[in-house]
């Protein structure tokens, strides 16, 4: 199997996502290349204190490995006693304005391999919103270009992998959702290599159709300390998931990889208080019973 063509892919989609970026931005990101001793490395682009990105960065990772974290045998046994090797292109931003969403993008290729035996493989990955102030519009145009991703793959793909999300980044001790969902997918290998490869190029292709709009959209918008604050404490959900049930996260501190690239989608700032609940008909309220429940966006 030729993993230099998923490879290349990554590599060049983490370049024209920041360069989309940017462009939104109106300022550079920075670049942070690193190596990790039990083998391979990746490219860091990295944004903090900007004037749109409060925090954010586009991650590209190539590591290998001759023995998997427990994160990864538990749920794949025949992974066990097998060299790996992993690339992937992860995204978080997290912007400055309370009223334009954090948003999350991951695509990835996994192959592990062991003498006499066949190798396997599989692809990864989707992106999911997480707005704190509500907006139909935005919600419905980034799960159009989500569902434009996956057209071309089968009329019931959208609909299995948008209720994925809807089940994944779903935070089971608040019993609410991280935000409006989107696309995700995993250990996904039916079909071929070149089916798999080719939606998960359609998914990176797609995410600035997606996001850009909605946030350049939303970056200038009027607000004051109030949305701020609701905007801060919303975060703490958004860390809440990445520390307790995000596998990503736990694959990359058991695997070795580098701390600063696998902490990078933590907020700047973000605060918790004890029970606090919105008040009945603001937008605050609204955002847990408008936007924060699975539903189709489409109809």
């Amino acid at each position: 199997m030729d993993t230099a063509t998923p490879l290349a892919y990554l590599a060049g989609l983490q370049q024209r996502i920041v360069a989309g970026l940017e462009a939104i931005e109106g300022g550079a990101f920075r670049s942070d290349a690193w190596t990790r001793a039990e083998g391979g490395g990746g490219v860091s682009r990295l944004i903090e204190g900007g004037r749109v990105f409060e925090r954010g960065g586009v991650l590209f990772s190539h590591v290998t490995g001759d023995r998997l974290p427990p994160s990864a045998t538990a749920h794949r046994p025949e992974l066990a006693g097998r060299v790996w090797e992993a690339m992937g292109v992860s995204l978080v931003l997290h912007p400055r304005n309370p009223f334009a969403p954090t948003v999350h993008l991951n695509v990835r290729f996994f192959v592990a391999q062991k003498a006499n035996a066949e190798a396997i493989w599989w692809f990864g990955g989707g992106m999911d919103l997480t707005p704190y102030y509500g907006f139909a519009d935005d919600a419905v145009h980034f799960h159009r270009c989500c569902r434009k991703a996956l057209a071309p793959f089968g009329d019931e793909v959208h609909a299995r992998y948008k209720k994925w999300c809807d089940e994944y980044f779903y935070l089971k001790h608040r019993n609410e959702a991280r935000g409006v969902g989107g696309i995700f997918y995993d250990d996904l290998d039916e079909g071929g290599f070149e089916r798999c490869f080719a939606l998960t190029r359609s998914v990176g292709d797609q995410f600035l159709n997606a996001y850009a709009p909605i946030v350049a959209r939303r970056k200038d918008t009027p607000f004051t300390d109030r949305e701020r604050d609701f905007q801060l404490y919303r975060r703490g959900r958004y860390v809440e998931f990445n520390l307790v049930w995000d596998r990503g996260t736990l694959f990359g501190l058991q695997s070795k990889g580098r701390t600063e690239a696998i902490l990078m989608s933590m907020p700047p700032l973000a605060l918790w208080r004890y029970d606090w609940r919105p008040e009945a008909g603001t937008p605050e309220a609204a955002l847990t019973t408008d936007f924060l429940v699975a539903k189709d966006w489409l109809t």
